[in-house]
């Protein structure tokens, strides 16, 4: 399994965002980086200066959110309808864009159901229920 450190997180999200301005994106992930990057102009004087992104804290007290958290969330719902693990989180995803009539606001929505799971998971030591997310994600579809 890949487990890439804060700083590897945050050398490729600063890479990406590099190649995006100068148009040199070239393998899938970094493509699909880019699309998220692309939508956060909030978050490019944080992804352009490598070293300042190394050093720099979010610790969430100061209201600020965590570009890298935020854009790697992103990533990994992308990747997760993609290959639709866990399974029908493909379908939530896409009725719950289809509700809101925009992929971009369901996926925020999608990382709070997310951060739900993982934070339940670490809390009660288990492995991260995967069913509970889809259901979480599928109630937000389909209420008014």
């Amino acid at each position: 399994m890949f487990s890439p450190s804060q700083d590897d997180v945050r050398r490729f999200f600063c890479q990406v965002y590099a190649k995006l301005q100068s148009q040199s994106l070239v393998d899938p992930l970094e493509t699909l980086a880019g699309q998220w990057v692309a939508e956060h102009p909030e978050y490019h004087a944080h992804l352009s200066d490598e070293s300042t992104a190394l050093a720099q804290q979010f610790t969430g007290e100061d209201g600020q959110s965590n570009p890298f958290l935020h854009l790697s969330m992103h990533l990994s719902i992308s990747e997760q309808c993609s290959i639709d693990q866990p399974r029908g989180i493909r379908q939530a995803v896409e009725l719950l864009a289809t509700k809101r009539e925009d992929l971009h606001a369901a996926h925020h929505e999608v990382m709070e159901c997310l951060g739900t799971m993982l934070w339940e998971s670490q809390r009660s030591g288990r492995p991260p229920d995967g069913q509970a997310y889809i259901d979480a994600v599928q109630r937000r579809a389909t209420r008014d």
